[in-house]
């Protein structure tokens, strides 16, 4: 290989870049001499270079010889101040020898344009298009040589025209960023040292064009090229890092191009990009006002859903830093910073720190919503952001190496500042409603999703009722079929949560309608999820001989949707028996502890009255009836049954007797509690009519260990009192006779003979001034009816039995007696 053939090594460039004074031209050794002596005016131009395939030393020292020329030429014209001679020789060296189609003539082009800027010196500005066009078109040529002379022409260029360069920026910017990528290392080292050159001369001047390098960065920073991305990079930290230019106005612009990069394969990349948002973060916690917040909202929203850890990370925790500074500008944005947060509160441990950060962003977008929200009136919605200064200084937060802050505490969200926008400038900020509702219902229905989620998604439609409930409201008819369907949930949280929300649904005010309550008689069968209300009319209840009943409760904190849900719940109960065995008494517990229990009790007793399934209604009664009898949360209530002093606890217990004669045990039981001894002992004496089934001598028994609970103290101790309580003894006694000698009736048995004297349990006419026959005449109640109706209710499942073991199916364990 000849010597004018060789590569020329890239340690000729690695010079380091400190100031613009140190960085010297490209070295002449690598080119023709730029000296002019010895050369005559007439000679300048080129001589033909004859044959292509002659010698290559010969056209090479006829360029060489050729520029040099050019190159006094040049400064004599300069002298004379003959500008279109000047354009005449840069025109020559161009078209004729730098855009030539020999390699040798576009060599010699590219050093005498490079001569000529030395030789125009600080007037080179005025040809710089000229002088700059030329040659980067020769960094598209094949030879990876000759981009290495372009690249060192355009070297010499710059480093002399300086400042004058940076309206050309934009195409020097260009050539630059492909030859970032150049796969020839020598050509990537001079475009190197070329880079460094420029970033010092935009670092000093304040007239860099911002405004018009932008849309080439946009389009540039989408490559996917790694050294092209770490141009890009390298000059976003440079524009970054100058005072008089501000980078942050035109961040919406590059966000998404920077998070794209952050997933590149390259380490250094990545750290690189980490530094360059690190640095965004700070500039946007400085001047928040100057920040556009909403412009980036949708950018991070997407950068959130990442399959990238780091990228992930990166997104939640600028939005979590958007929601906390900007406040309410985020609402708008509520529904897809929810689609990107909300599935990231269930992951793992190997995804903690993303989980931690989502979390916070979640509480704080919860926080913005509040009741101005709920405004009717659509103009009414546009609220002006607060002007506050923010207090806390910047110092007092840190940064994380990627560029995110610590995950912050809960305590702290209620401190978040709220961004200055300006003291004139009014953003409305409308909260869309339809949109949050329509991400949590499809969370909901995802059966994927994790509990955590679950429960994130049920405390927003808890909140969303609590702070905008004539909206949500709107939205309840969608909502409440899925609602029902998550009471199936294995987590016991997240069913607690969801039955807050339908608590909620049930009591709020703005749940008020015009037809509260029951107003019709269809069929409350028709539909699992119908939000359906049957209605018995007080007609209908008088001729039915239904005294003393209400249709359905009605108290301040109830509202039309009480009773919708006490229909689909025991729906919900009588379709999927597996819910109402495992987890039907923990809903009602919680459900009395929610809202009012007498109201939960009054109202499913008046609905299983209607029931048609009378199995199922007999097994909903037991559930109930254990619940009444056994649960905490049912203190009051059976106190306020037990003495049945007031109007509303003798129609509670009305209510409650006619659909508890779906299960006769359950009946007996409901007088102990309210010292119905004597109707308890009528109850009784009609036993010997029933068709007696294990399964009804199993709920005898476990009312023989019910009484020995702590629950019917005051019954036991009745017992002392032979003479004003005899219908209790002979009910008890009742009881006894009906068991078959079993550990129930030892126990029974062995109650009873504590009994003291026995003797005393005859009755007379006289007992008719006992506190029972008192109790009995004064609380208004026809007892005769009610036991009409038991009989009547028990007939109907004599009936249904019979029916059911004609037709084949399984029916009840009988016992032969």
């Amino acid at each position: 290989m000849s010597s004018s053939q060789k590569t020329l090594p890239a340690s000729h460039f690695s010079i380091p870049y400190t100031s613009h004074s140190n960085l010297p031209a490209f070295s002449s050794a690598s080119c023709s001499p730029l000296s002019t002596s010895g050369v005559e005016k007439s000679s300048w131009l080129p001589a033909p270079l004859g044959d292509p395939t002659g010698s290559s030393t010969s056209s090479s020292s006829s360029t060489s010889s050729s520029t040099i020329s050019a190159s006094r030429l040049v400064r004599e014209f300069v002298a004379q101040n003959n500008t279109a001679q000047i354009k005449h020789v840069i025109q020559i060296l161009s078209q004729e020898f730098a855009l030539s189609q020999h390699p040798h003539s576009r060599k010699g082009g590219l050093i005498g344009l490079a001569a000529c800027s030395i030789a125009l010196g600080k007037d080179s500005g005025l040809y710089l298009k000229e002088l700059i066009e030329p040659v980067l078109t020769c960094f598209n040529d094949a030879d990876s040589r000759l981009r290495y002379y372009a690249c060192e022409a355009l070297y010499n260029i710059v480093k002399v025209a300086r400042g004058s360069v940076l309206p050309h920026f934009n195409v020097l910017f260009d050539g630059l960023s492909k030859l970032a990528a150049d796969p020839d290392p020598n050509v990537k080292s001079g475009s190197e040292l070329l880079d460094r050159l420029l970033k010092d001369i935009v670092t000093e001047s304040n007239k860099f064009d911002l405004v018009g390098f932008i849309p080439l960065l946009r389009e540039r920073i989408y490559s996917n090229n790694q050294y092209a991305r770490q141009f890009i990079i390298s000059w976003i930290l440079v524009l970054e890092s100058v005072p008089d230019i501000n980078l942050l106005d035109y961040l919406p612009e590059i966000l998404d191009g920077l998070f794209q990069i952050l997933g590149d394969n390259s380490k250094e990349i990545r750290k690189m990009c980490e530094v360059a948002l690190g640095e965004f973060l700070k500039e946007i916690k400085k001047n928040p006002s100057s920040v556009k917040f909403a412009e980036m909202a949708n950018i991070l929203v997407i950068h959130c859903q990442a399959s990238d850890d780091l990228i992930q990370l990166t997104a939640m925790c600028w939005m979590r830093e958007f929601i906390q500074l900007a406040g309410r500008v985020m609402l708008p944005y509520s529904s897809g910073i929810l689609t990107a947060v909300l599935p990231c509160l269930s992951y793992d441990d190997r995804k903690k720190s993303i989980k931690e950060v989502a979390n916070v962003c979640n509480q704080s977008l919860m926080k913005l919503v509040i009741p101005e929200d709920d405004e009717t009136d659509e103009g009414k919605q546009s609220l002006s952001l607060q002007i506050e200064p923010k207090e806390e200084s910047l110092s007092q937060q840190e940064v994380t190496s990627s560029g995110c802050l610590e995950a912050s505490s809960d305590s702290n969200l209620s401190s978040a500042s709220v961004f200055n926008v300006s003291n004139t400038e009014r953003v409305p900020v409308t909260l869309n409603l339809d949109g949050i509702v329509q991400v949590l219902d499809c969370h909901l229905h995802d059966t994927a999703i994790g509990m955590m989620t679950r429960i994130a998604v049920l405390k927003w439609l808890y909140h969303l009722y609590i702070k905008t409930p004539r909206k949500m409201f709107r939205h309840t008819d969608s909502l409440f079929p899925i609602l029902l369907r998550t009471l199936s949930d294995e987590s016991d949280e997240v069913i607690l949560k969801d039955l807050e929300v339908l608590a909620e649904i049930a009591s709020s005010p703005a749940g008020q309608t015009e037809d509260q309550g029951p107003c019709d008689g269809s069929d409350t069968r028709s539909g699992q999820s119908e939000l359906h209300v049957p209605v018995v009319k007080a007609s209908q209840l008088s001729s039915s001989g239904m005294k003393g009943m209400e249709c359905s409760p009605s108290t301040p904190t109830m509202n039309s949707y009480f009773y919708k849900f006490m229909i689909n719940l025991l729906k919900r109960f009588s379709s999927e028996r597996k819910l109402l065995e495992t987890r039907g008494a923990f809903i009602i517990r919680q459900l009395c502890l929610l809202l009012n229990a007498e109201n939960i009790f009054h109202s499913m007793a008046d609905i299983l009255l209607r029931e048609e399934d009378l199995k199922f209604a007999s097994t909903m009664v037991h559930t109930l009836n254990t619940i009444l009898l056994t649960s905490s949360e049912l203190f009051q209530l059976r106190n306020q049954l037990k003495d049945l002093k007031t109007p509303e606890s003798r129609n509670l217990f009305c209510c409650l007797y006619r659909s508890w004669c779906h299960n006769p045990v359950t009946t007996v039981s409901l007088c102990f509690l309210t010292q119905n001894y004597k109707h308890a002992y009528d109850l009784i004496q009609k036993f010997g009519d029933l068709e007696v089934t294990v399964d009804f001598l199993t709920e005898v028994d476990k009312l023989v260990q019910l009484i020995e609970c702590p629950i019917f103290t005051y019954l036991r101790l009745q017992l002392l009192d032979v003479k004003n309580n005899p219908y209790l003894i002979k009910a008890l006694y009742g009881l006894l006779m009906l068991l078959p000698q079993s550990s129930a009736f030892q126990l029974l048995s062995h109650r009873l003979q504590c009994v003291p004297n026995p003797e005393l349990l005859q009755t007379t006419d006289s007992t008719k001034t006992t506190l029972g026959f008192k109790k009995a005449t004064t609380t208004n109640i026809d007892y005769l009816e009610l036991l009409q109706h038991f009989e009547r209710v028990q007939n109907k499942h004599l009936e249904v039995r019979h029916q059911r073991a004609g037709r084949g199916e399984p029916s009840d364990r009988r016992v032969v007696l």
